[in-house]
Parts: structure tokens; sequence; C-alpha cells
């Protein structure tokens, strides 16, 4: 659940906002260099990521010396306009919980990282024999070679349905691994799912359970919760702006072993530090957790520092800049849909530092915390350098010939065209983000591409897998939160892949502007709230963006009806794929079903809506369970529709622009006046029956 790190880069450069803040730290009048690094650290998290309310704390040697939160203005009666609840949803900051529980098994015997997960869970299958070779270890290092994250009705608001992890053996059992089990770490939710499953069949205890018992007492932490915990009115509040004024219901994720847990900044920070001592794991197992796990496969070889490196759990067991002043630094940030999160522990300093914000990211919130460790260190006069890294002096010099081959195209989470001229000039361009202007790189003879001003470069990388990587260098400076380095594979090129035309040409009509609709989707789902923005760019997008030949977007095109992900990157370039098949039902409708589980229809199959008669009409969802999406026509356009909405189902309804309208979830039994050429959609159970009245 951990955004991309090449996705963020591209928002570093964001324009800082203009925002009014009031502080609230626990010793408010104190002006230490910690509490004034916190309010700035905290006025960039919502600067640079427009986050809307930040909280943080510090823990150090059994008790948190500093917390406080930023929150919007407040108004003339002293409240806080947005609320000012301190528990926030920590996301994939609940992988740390997990490889917990995990490795308290291993020391009491239950469990061995290096057996196979099969061993404990007889039940997990995939349709590609290698899922036998998958250890436990694989799980929480990320190189399991599993897909992903199979999220179908995982993302959920006001239901804390567990439907996503129940059902993971099932969507499981159907996929193929996208590499060899341990061949690299690649940033991988189900993993952590799995794993929880692990964690449940071992120890014969619900997760929750097991947490409360075994990690939640032991640490002393009284607000941590699951999104099924009554904690309402302390909650950070979320918003949708543009949909709804009023807070949304809780995020509530159906993978709580993956990214579901809910705490304030000071239980997180005090679970940070129940890290640096015997309070929940032996040294052992600590430094298990805090081995370069990364470096088993396949990663650049180069001596730059990154903002990614795998232990067990952990993103990062050597964080800048405390590993280049001889610090341990462990960190693991998180990210939801709504809440972002940040958490770096110092084990040998016992110390620990959380961040937790509403919008924004957590990469932000990992240099904030970063920067509050520096600064409560200085106050213990220990000084911790942020070493500003620069690229070794180099002369733009003549490509080589034989890197012309290297052109192409590149595959990651976005696509790429790489061109290269003859006088050294490689030139970028963004094939699904067309609105990016194309980057121009310029050859040195230390054979890397770098830009204008020297703040990036690139090199082609032939690894041994006989694969071709684009390599990235980045160094970034944010005011507040320091210095975020890069050293990474950004993409993979693509081979070549022959496919009659027409075959071709058959995927970019069917994919090029049409609008799939879920159809799997639980009635809770974030992606209904969503789903008008997403009809809103495909209708603004202006043109149909190019795809490599073979293939569409980054999948390789296999046949008329089926393409499949191949890119093998580690980190997170290569993260979430899945492989998709296209069909036809008996009615002519185009339907695609990916293999993480998720399910689509083409809008245009839509049929219009019955006014029924009398005005009055029922909707039933089938034996197959699928959402039933209706057209306001011309029938219904202009009438006002009440629901009856039976038991763990609801509506949506959507104005042609695909702006939400009408919504059980966001306003319960409220009247719908249904818009001409609207959309309106119907999910729940198989039978439950929703019964329409029109006015």
């Amino acid at each position: 659940m951990k955004q991309s790190i090449q996705r963020l880069s591209a928002l570093l450069l964001a324009l800082a906002l203009t925002l009014s803040l009031t502080l609230s730290v626990s010793a408010a009048e104190t002006t230490s260099v910690l509490e004034a690094t916190a309010e700035k650290a905290a006025s960039a998290v919502m600067s640079y990521g427009q986050a809307a309310q930040v909280s943080w704390a510090v823990w150090q040697d059994g008790k948190i010396i500093s917390s406080g939160s930023q929150r919007p203005e407040i108004d003339s009666t002293g409240a806080h306009l947005e609320g000012q609840g301190d528990i926030y949803g920590i996301g994939s900051v609940s992988k740390i919980f997990t490889t917990v529980a995990v490795m308290q098994l291993v020391e009491q015997g239950k469990l061995d990282l290096d057996k196979p997960v099969v061993q404990y869970l007889p039940a997990f299958k995939m349709a590609d024999s290698r899922y036998k070779d998958i250890t436990v270890r694989m799980l929480l290092n990320h190189s399991s070679g599993l897909m992903g994250s199979s999220f179908g009705s995982a993302l959920l608001l006001g239901d804390a349905s567990q439907q996503a992890t129940e059902e993971l053996l099932a969507r499981l059992s159907t996929q193929r691994l996208k590499a060899d089990p341990g061949a690299y770490s690649v940033y991988c939710n189900d993993g952590f799912t799995l794993a929880q499953l692990v964690v449940e069949a071992v120890s014969e205890t619900g997760f929750m359970d097991y947490l409360r018992k075994h990690v939640f007492e032991p640490a002393g932490l009284k607000e941590t919760w699951s999104p099924a915990s009554s904690f309402e009115l302390r909650r950070a509040p979320i918003y949708q702006a543009g949909v709804v004024e009023d807070p949304l219901p809780k995020e509530c994720l159906g993978v709580v072993g993956a990214g579901g847990l809910y705490a304030t900044a000071e239980d997180l920070a005090a679970f940070g530090g129940a890290l640096t001592d015997d309070t929940l794991l032996k040294a052992s197992s600590r430094k298990a957790m805090a081995a370069p796990e990364y470096a088993n496969g396949l990663w650049p070889q180069e001596d730059f520092p990154d903002s990614l490196g795998y232990g067990l759990g952990w993103d990062h067991v050597e964080w800048y800049p405390f590993a280049q002043n001889g610090i341990t630094a462990l960190v693991k940030g998180g990210d939801t849909g709504y809440y972002h999160a940040g958490l770096v522990v110092l084990p040998e300093r016992k110390m620990a530092a959380a961040v937790l914000s509403t919008g924004g990211a957590s990469t932000y919130n990992e240099m904030a915390a970063s920067q509050l460790l520096i600064a409560a260190l200085r106050e213990q006069n220990v000084e911790v350098a942020e070493i500003r890294f620069k690229l070794p002096a180099a002369k733009k010099a003549a490509l080589p010939a034989e890197l012309l081959d290297s052109a192409g195209y590149y595959g990651s989470q976005t696509m790429l065209k790489v061109e290269l001229a003859e006088d050294g000039t490689l030139t970028m361009s963004y094939l699904d983000l067309p609105d990016l202007p194309a980057r121009k790189f310029y050859y040195h003879d230390d054979g890397t591409f770098r830009d204008e001003g020297g703040s990036s470069a690139l090199r082609m990388v032939k690894e041994s897998n006989g694969q071709t990587y684009l390599y990235q260098w980045t160094f970034t400076s944010l005011s507040g939160l320091g210095n975020l380095p890069g050293s990474n594979y950004a993409a993979v090129k693509l081979p070549e892949n022959s496919v009659d035309p027409s075959i071709q040409a058959k995927w970019e009509e069917q994919m090029s502007g049409t609008a799939f609709l879920p159809m799997n989707e639980r009635y809770s789902s974030q992606s209904y709230l969503l789903l008008g923005t997403a009809l809103k760019e495909l209708a603004e997008a202006e043109e149909a963006t190019e795809n490599a030949p073979g293939y569409i977007g980054n999948l390789r095109i296999d046949s008329e009806t089926h393409a499949s992900y191949t890119a093998q990157i580690p980190g997170t370039a290569g993260r979430d794929g899945y492989d998709v098949d296209l069909r036809r039902d008996d009615k002519g409708a185009l339907w695609m079903e990916c293999s993480n589980g998720t399910l689509g229809m083409d809008l245009a199959a839509v049929p219009e809506l019955s006014t029924g008669k009398d005005n009055a009409a029922a909707c039933t969802i089938q034996p197959n369970g699928y959402a039933r999406w209706y057209k306001v026509g011309d029938k219904a356009a202009g009438k006002t529709l009440s629901v009856q909405v039976p038991k763990d189902a609801g509506f949506w309804a959507y104005d042609a622009a695909g702006n939400v309208v009408g919504s059980s979830l966001l306003w319960k039994d409220a009247p719908v006046e249904l818009p001409e050429d609207g959309l309106i959609v119907f999910a729940g159970n198989p039978g439950a029956k929703f019964q329409l009245t029109f006015q």
C-alpha cells in the first residue's frame, strides 16, 4: 500500500501552498530545537503533500518526549474546522506488526522463516508450480514473486468487512507468479496478507486477538485499533473534495495485516520504541528484521543511497542520512487512499519517531520523522550530517555506437519511450502521461546520461538475467524535510513481441477510450467514489496514448483476448502487475477480467433504467453477485428516486459529467434527482433486492 517512489518523484517539485495553521504541541511554550523542527517539518508535509492534518510523536527511553499536531485554522468558537481526531490509518506500517507476530512465532519454534508457506497453509495453491518454493521469509522481504495486490473489495468506506482477506487464497489459486521466488524484492501487499493467514493458522488465534495479547499489551499500546473498532469521534476526519462537504465514513481496509491498522502518533512511536529492546522480540529477531534482505536478489550495484532497501517488513534498513553517519535507522511508510504514515526507528539510540497525516504522502512523513530524530539527537550534542551527494565529475561525450541498441520502449508503473541520437542526446517520453513534456539527458564520458542541471542521471544496465534496465539517480532537497536520494531501476526494456497488426489494432480499439465499470466490488468500495474522476479523465483525454509494438500499455499481447504482465523490476517500479483477458458475453458486451480478481464491463453495454409500472420497480442482485449498472434515459431523467436498500448493500448515482449525486453510503436514504445521461449502480450480496420508487 506504499506509494510508488517513481510516481512520487514527479511530485517533489510541487508548488508549496500557503496555509493558515495552528500548532498544538505537548509543550507549546517551549522553543527547543525539537519543537521548532517539528513545527517546520509538519508545515512542510502539509505544504509539499497538501496534507490536511499532521500529527507527530518522538519516543526515547520508554517515554514520549514530544508530540503534537498541525491542523487547519480554527473558527470563531475555537473549534477546529476539520475536526481534531488524532487516530489515523497507518496503512502499510501495519506490515511491521505482522512481521513482529511472525518473528514471535519463530522464536517459539512454531515457524521457520525458510520453510515453504504451504507447510503452514496447505490450502495455499496457485496456477504456477513455483508457488511451492515460496518461503515465509519471502513474504516478509517482498521476494515471493507474487503479482502484488489482490485488492478487490479491500479498500472500503464505513464497512469493516474482511472479505478481501477471506477470498485471498481463492484468488491466488488462479494466478501465476511474475518471477521465480527469491529472484528479487519488489513491493508486494499480498505477501503480508498471506503472512497474516500464516499467523492465524499457526497460532490458532484470530489476527487482531493475537496482536492485542502479544503486541499491543506488552508494548503498552492503548490507541491502536482495527477498522472494526469503535473510535469514530477520535478519528482524524477524511474528505473527498468536490463530492461531499461532510467527512467521509471511516476508511476500512479489508487486509489488516498488509495495511489496515489505525493508531495515534504516540502509540506508533511507542511501538517503534518497543522494537529497540526485548519488549516484543529477542535481539536475534530484531537483528534478522534489520538485515539487508534486498541484497539477496537482483538490485542495482551503485554507491548512491536509495529510498528503499528492504529488510524483513522494513522498507529500508540503511535509511539516509543516519546510515551515512554510522547510525542504524529502520523505516516503514504506509499510504491508504486518505491516510499516510511514516515510522523511523533508531534501535541503538532507543529512539523512534512517527508522523501521521490525512493527505500527503508517506515519503514526506518519513522525511519529517527523520528531521525530528535529527533534532532530538542535536539536543543531546549528537550531530547527524545530511550529506549532499553529487554525481562524479564527467564531461559530455559522443555516444558509443553499441548504446544505440538501448533505445526503445521501457515498462514500469508508467510507460516510457527512450530515443537516442548519435550526438548523445537521450529523449524520454511518458507515453501514458502525454501532458508531461519529454525530458532530455546528455551522454557523459562516465557512461551516464545527465540532465542539463546535473540533478538527475540515467544509465542503461544489462543485468545478469539478460534484461536491460533504466537506472536512475536523483537527489532532491525539500525545505523542512531534508534530502531524498534516489538510486534505483526505474524501468526495464520491453522485449520485442511480434503480433499481427490487426490484433494490435483490435486491442487498441477495445482498450483506448473504453470505460470499464467495476462489476464485483463490494457496495462500500472506494472505487465507486473515485469512479467519477476516472470517467472525467477518460472523457477529457485528447488523444490515444502510444503503445509499444506488441504491447498494450505495459502488458505483452499474447493473443486476441489475452495480455500478460512481464516487467521484472526490483523496488517498487515493478509492483502490482496482473494479466488481462477480454471477452464478450452472449449480448456482445465487452468484459475485462484481471488476474488479480477484478472484473469490469464496458460502459457502452449498460442498459437503460426502467421506471417500472406505476413508477415502482425492483432491482435484484443475481446469483453471480455482480453489480447492476443502469443509464438514466429519457424516461427516468428528472424524476426523484427513493431506494429501499437491503442489508449489506448500497447504491451510487452519477451525473453525465461523472459527479457523485447520490449514495446510500454517503447520504443514507436521501432521495436522488436522476440527472439526464447519468448512471446508477446497485451492489450487494446475491439475492439483495432494492425497491425503487420514482416521483
